[in-house]
């Protein structure tokens, strides 16, 4: 089981920064994928950014540019740079980890941070 915990949520300013970090509690996530999805009220969640094992990452189109992921695998911790922050960008934001060698439907996921952009 892993558990993973989310920090770094807040309000902030149209054009501002903040920084997201999720620390699992186990290990084995150095050799899995970690990604940071969010979900914005009355939408459906989406996917944010991800980074593979050996750091390639993918970000949805709507970031780029904006936002970069990063992982450190001696901490166990997946990072979210979000910078030039939109209103658009308010949402919960939760870190999640595949369960099995891809994503799929049992997958880990965060508790999620709050993330508010005002204009």
């Amino acid at each position: 089981q892993v558990q993973l915990v989310e920090s770094g949520g807040g309000l902030v300013q149209t054009g501002g920064s903040l920084r997201l970090s999720c620390a699992a509690s186990i290990s084995i996530v150095r050799f899995k994928p970690m990604g940071w999805f969010r979900q914005a009220p009355g939408k459906q969640r989406e996917l944010v950014a991800v980074i593979g094992s050996t750091g390639s990452t993918n970000y949805a189109d709507s970031v780029k540019g904006r936002f970069t992921i990063s992982r450190d695998n001696a901490k166990n911790t997946v990072y979210l740079q979000m910078n030039s922050l939109k209103p658009e960008d308010t949402a919960v934001y939760y870190c999640r980890v595949p369960r099995g060698s891809g994503w799929g439907s049992s997958d880990y996921w965060g508790q999620g941070t709050q993330v508010t952009v005002s204009s």
